[in-house]
């Protein structure tokens, strides 16, 4: 039900030089921070910047180091001629492997909101034999630069290497917490102007294997603290049709996984979306979980979303690239600003998994408080309230829950709250993934778009 740990997870010229990357041409770094400021005092106000490369020309664009782009109809990037080798070892396994590289580094994006958080996320093919990671460089408005943080080391399957984040990456001004790039003080004024993303290609040497990369991007914001957000007008009564799955029927099973299903929201409420959408693993692909155990899909998703330096399957960009190993489906985390964003969705056939903590008291019906919980939200009542599959629930035929509509925005939207012991701690601020599939219908695309996914 609970993550491990509270949380709110939380370039230019620099950024060339240190890696010979596009961009010569890009403005100097104090010069992005004027206009990044300037930009700031004249837009409207904004919280959100999505950003994700996709086409054919995005990987195109940006600079190649023997990976090439392909085309068709999920274009993406793939090992051309191997760049070099290098040897990883596996923190988490103490084996050393020799791999074969290539790495495609992408554009500088200058942010239209100049953030406090940044989190990447990716969809990916992996066959046995590959893998990828995923960096992140920034430039502050100060005119300074980040160096290149990891963002991740991931894999579809767990036969090569142990899918992880990595702890520990500060550069004293912005620090990687698991899935999120943050600014240490926010309160400071400084924020992250623009940013780069690096993936790199791994494959065994002397294949011709390759990972297969169709989406990269991250999801920059400045949500502005607070305990309480404006309530929505409920606009919208309608309801999808998403199956119900309990993660607290799985307790004791699979304890490696983060403990066992009482910890399993995150991919119990992605599982719940990926078979609306029509997608579940084969026979074969389950054929590793006990037989006696229900639901053996739910145990899937915890083994192929779950972080080992994290020690949980709470990763919320790991989350989004299981639903996206499945055919034909996209995955992206973003943040939302309110239920009407919600209602959109919903209203094009479109459920999220939403990112929320608070006591027991704060949620009417719940009967729980957690420091970080995920549920599936499928819709709406005729009076506005929230229509969740909570996966904390005892069993399947309990899962879909009816939330207060003021109750559940605020526990979700807000950025600060009290703990039981009546400390400040942070909030979420509107976290979710979206599951979509490749070719959405023009309601589903026009919904996507509106809340600033493309």
């Amino acid at each position: 039900m609970t993550e491990p740990t509270p949380r709110r997870t939380v370039l230019a010229a620099a950024l060339a030089a240190a890696a010979g990357t596009a961009v010569a041409s890009a403005a100097p770094a104090g010069a992005l921070a004027r206009e990044s400021r300037a930009a700031r005092r004249a837009a409207a106000p904004a919280f959100v910047d999505n950003h994700f490369w996709t086409s054919y020309a995005d990987w195109r664009g940006g600079r190649a180091a023997g990976t090439r782009a392909v085309a068709g109809r999920r274009p993406g990037l793939v090992i051309a001629a191997p760049a070099g080798r290098t040897d990883y070892t596996d923190p988490h396994t103490g084996s050393t492997s020799t791999w074969e590289y290539a790495t495609w580094t992408s554009p500088v994006h200058l942010s239209t909101v100049p953030a406090t958080e940044v989190i990447a996320s990716w969809n990916a093919d992996t066959p046995p034999g590959t893998w990828i990671q995923i960096e992140l460089r920034g430039a502050y408005d100060d005119a300074t630069a980040t160096p290149w943080f990891v963002m991740g080391r991931w894999a579809a399957g767990d036969g090569d290497i142990r899918r992880t984040s990595v702890d520990d990456q500060s550069d004293g001004k912005g620090s990687v917490w698991t899935d999120t790039f943050s600014v240490d003080d926010a309160a400071s004024g400084l924020r992250l102007a623009a940013y780069q993303l690096r993936v790199t290609l791994h494959r065994t040497p002397g294949t011709d294997l390759s990972p297969l990369v169709w989406r990269l991007g991250a999801m920059a914001s400045d949500i502005p603290d607070r305990f309480t957000v404006p309530a929505s007008v409920p606009a919208l009564a309608h309801e999808l049709v998403v199956p119900r799955y309990s993660q607290t029927i799985h307790a004791g099973q699979y304890p490696e996984y983060d403990n066992g299903g009482e910890a399993w929201c995150s991919p119990t409420s992605s599982q719940m979306i990926v078979e609306y959408w029509g997608r579940r693993p084969s026979a074969e692909d389950l054929a590793w979980v006990d037989p006696a155990y229900a639901d053996p899909q739910v145990c899937h998703a915890a083994r192929f979303t779950f972080d080992h330096q994290y020690d949980g399957c709470g990763n919320w960009p790991f989350n989004a690239a299981y639903a996206a190993t499945y055919p034909d489906m996209n995955a992206v985390v973003t943040r939302l600003g309110s239920l009407t964003d919600l209602e959109t969705l919903i209203r094009a056939g479109i459920p999220a998994v939403t990112s929320q903590s608070f006591l027991k008291e704060e949620l009417t019906g719940a009967g729980y408080g957690t420091a970080g919980h995920l549920m599936t939200v499928i819709g709406f009542t005729a009076e506005g309230d929230v229509i969740a599959n909570d996966p904390a629930s005892p069993d399947n035929a309990a899962v879909r829950r009816v939330y207060r509509r003021r109750e559940w925005e605020n526990i979700w939207l807000r950025t600060k709250r009290y703990n039981a012991g009546g400390k400040v701690v942070s909030g979420t601020g509107g976290v979710c993934y979206l599951y979509f599939p490749d070719r959405p219908t023009p309601a589903q695309r026009t919904a996507l778009a509106a809340v600033g996914v493309r």
